[in-house]
């Protein structure tokens, strides 16, 4: 069994995330608690709420979380989630965990807020991400009006563009992994994306 943690900032419904993580070996848990929120296999940050709000929620285990995810625990952040994986952001004050370096931008194409299905493209000549090899993606979902700048650019694994803004679609480093597209709003491929995530977690003993 896989002991899977969504860390619950108090913003959003999280049914649909939920329901795209469950599965015959997974147990899934919402935990409102950051410091709780890191007893288990795999810890998933969720995609909604603003960047403010939502560290201030986290500020009390955010040391804790952001040790655990460099000692290897498996994290998959969506959207807002993973924004907080980042050192901050123009949307809102307080730190985010700063395991990816970089900050949040405002998306600078006409369309603000982004919402709705775009394109998804891998690194040319570059090395295609576990995830993406197990479970291709060529559309996903988006709703956002902030992305991600990444101070250097080996941690982006594909990238999406909007109106000539382009930004990362999915960053990762060691065992965390941040995409800006929901995939449990991404029809049957961004669940195959999620159930990709939750198989390579360690089972637990």
């Amino acid at each position: 069994m896989r002991r899977v943690t969504v860390f619950d900032y108090g913003a959003g419904n999280l049914h649909s995330l939920v329901k795209a993580l469950a599965g015959p070996d997974v147990v899934v848990r919402v935990e409102t608690d950051p410091a709780s929120a890191l007893d288990g296999d795999a810890l998933v940050l969720p995609g909604v709420g603003a960047f403010g709000a939502a560290a201030e929620r986290l500020a009390p285990g955010r040391a804790a979380m952001a040790a655990a995810l460099e000692a290897g625990l498996p994290c998959l952040g969506i959207c807002l989630g993973m924004q907080l994986l980042f050192d901050g952001s123009d949307e809102g004050s307080g730190e985010g965990l700063g395991v990816i370096p970089g900050r949040v931008r405002r998306l600078t194409s006409a369309r603000v807020p982004h919402i709705g299905w775009n394109a998804l493209e891998g690194i040319a000549g570059g090395e295609e991400d576990a995830l993406l090899a197990a479970a291709p993606l060529d559309v996903v979902y988006y709703a956002h009006s902030y992305v991600c700048a990444p101070r250097t650019g080996e941690t982006v694994r594909a990238w999406t563009d909007v109106d000539g803004d382009r930004f990362p679609a999915l960053v990762r480093r060691g065992r965390t992994v941040g995409v800006q597209f929901h995939p449990e709003k991404s029809s049957s491929a961004g669940v195959r994306f999620v159930h990709a995530f939750l198989a390579s977690i360690p089972a637990a003993a």
